[in-house]
């Protein structure tokens, strides 16, 4: 069969290796529509409310290839929410000594 359809062998065999490879990296795979939002909350929050610089400054400095869906920055209490890929995540300053942390559960999101 290889001799007669080469082409079609060879992409048989990428189809199938891509298909283990994802699965044997499954957890990984699974963790990262997370990472994403979870970085650009905690990042900004850190630009923002622990390095004291200007809003515009900290949406270029968490710029990423993947764009976020959505970005609220509450700044009344100092907490900053992001969604990407499906997750949101939210982080808040928690004070000069602490910084700012993820919080466990997303809190009740603004529209976007």
């Amino acid at each position: 069969m290889i001799r007669r359809r080469p082409i079609s062998s060879v992409l048989l065999l990428i189809v199938f290796s891509l298909t283990v490879l994802a699965w044997l990296n499954r957890t990984h795979l699974q963790a990262f529509p997370g990472i994403i939002g979870a970085y650009s909350a905690k990042e900004y929050c850190s630009c923002r409310y622990v390095a004291n610089n200007p809003a515009d400054y900290c949406v270029a400095f968490v710029a990423q290839y993947v764009p976020l869906s959505g970005f609220f920055d509450d700044e009344a209490n100092r907490r900053v929410t992001a969604r990407g890929l499906g997750s949101t995540q939210s982080a808040q300053w928690l004070g000069s000594r602490q910084g700012c942390q993820l919080l466990p559960e997303p809190a009740a999101l603004p529209q976007f």
